[in-house]
């Protein structure tokens, strides 16, 4: 039965292309989709993934993400050192610059202040240059895709100098960064020099890295910062996910991708749900024909179970394929321009896009069954 299944499914040719191009339309399309929504909102907290060695962010109650800093006073940091259970405590800037290059071009940067002495939260890997060239005079790192923005074809290299808040900056150092949600470029220096670098302010420290003592629980560390100090205390994870949910819940993103991955859904369910049925009523007589020939309800919705898996399964891998292709294509060609990507693939999107192809196959065939087991066989002959 399997067999004549398949050959039932491809003999109308027409048809069989069109259910698999309307399901790989479907998975295409919330594939690309849900990739670039999740790589937006992962490039949302891109800054507090890439900052290592630290177990605890302290910052402003009113902080709600990333970018929303209000300044804290200088003594906060010798605050968060007092709380029993931390281990040390830095300071961190995280601001805005605007840079004039010799060309008399000006650019917008992400400035970064690593603690003068540890250099807490440095890049993780260097691509030129090395992090003790930080503390030479006039000394920042800045990051590749960053590099390949300012100075497009033109290859890797240290010493090139501009101006920052009318000071010198020399690249001392390439590292490699996780894209931002703004794709300005990235700077890392020290906090002392980053906080002449961007614009002057009474209070200039954005954040408080702090690590807790081996064998105390982070949880309560966080408690002991908050009630000690009345600043805000979290860990990386729970910070990011708060920027996440920011963007999530104050910004269109979420609304506007979903409505794009919904018409997916709908388009290519409406072009495979109709061709299917179509298709199934052409074969009417075949399934008449099989059911005379002493053939159970349960063998023809094997059969046609069969056949949807058979185009849903082509189309799945169609449609996930070709919108992987796209937005590798995509990213090449932003990270030939030095843009960073907007995209990423994670592990729940296939899955996802799986289930909606699997629903849109299914009730495609639930809606074609209908036709197939109230046929009587006798119709066949009349």
């Amino acid at each position: 039965m399997s067999w004549i299944a398949w050959k039932m499914l491809t003999g109308n040719r027409a048809k069989y292309y069109a259910i698999i191009f309307g399901i790989s339309f479907a998975v295409m399309l919330m594939s690309e989709q849900s990739a670039i929504f999740t790589g937006l909102m992962r490039n949302t907290s891109s800054t507090i993934r890439d900052i290592s060695g630290a177990d605890i962010w302290v910052m402003d109650p009113s902080v709600q993400f990333i970018d929303d800093i209000t300044p804290l006073s200088d003594n906060a940091v010798y605050q968060v050192r007092g709380v029993p259970g931390v281990a040390w405590a830095v300071r961190f800037y995280d601001g805005k610059a605007r840079a004039q290059f010799p060309e008399g071009h000006f650019k917008q940067f992400i400035v970064l202040g690593l603690d003068d002495q540890t250099l807490v939260g440095a890049p993780r890997k260097m691509l030129l240059g090395s992090l003790a060239d930080l503390r030479r005079p006039d000394g920042v790192v800045l990051d590749e895709s960053g590099y390949r923005y300012l100075y497009p074809g033109q290859p890797l290299q240290i010493g090139r100098v501009f101006e920052m808040n009318d000071r010198r900056a020399e690249i001392v150092g390439i590292c490699e960064a996780s894209p931002t949600f703004q794709t300005f470029p990235i700077v890392y220096t020290t906090y002392s020099r980053a906080v002449h670098y961007a614009a002057q302010e009474r209070r200039s420290l954005s954040f408080v890295l702090a690590k807790t003592e081996e064998g105390v629980p982070l949880e309560e560390v966080c408690r002991r910062i908050e009630e000690q100090t009345g600043l805000m205390a979290m860990s990386p994870s729970e910070f990011a996910w708060r920027t996440i949910a920011y963007y999530l819940i104050q910004t269109g993103i979420p609304v506007n991708f979903g409505i794009t991955v919904l018409l997916g859904f709908v388009i290519g369910a409406a072009i495979a749900g109709q061709t299917f049925y179509l298709f199934t009523i052409d074969n009417l007589k075949q399934f008449g024909a099989l059911k005379a020939m002493g053939v159970d309800n349960r063998q023809l919705v094997g059969m046609v179970l069969l056949q949807g898996a058979v185009v849903g399964m082509l189309g799945y891998m169609i449609g996930l394929g070709l919108g992987s292709a796209f937005m590798e294509l995509v990213t090449l060609q932003l990270r030939s321009r030095g843009l960073p990507p907007a995209n990423f693939m994670a592990w729940p999107i296939p899955l996802g896009t799986g289930l909606a192809a699997a629903l849109i196959v299914f009730a495609s065939a639930l809606i074609s069954l209908r036709r197939v087991l109230a046929l009587e066989p006798a119709a066949v002959f009349r």
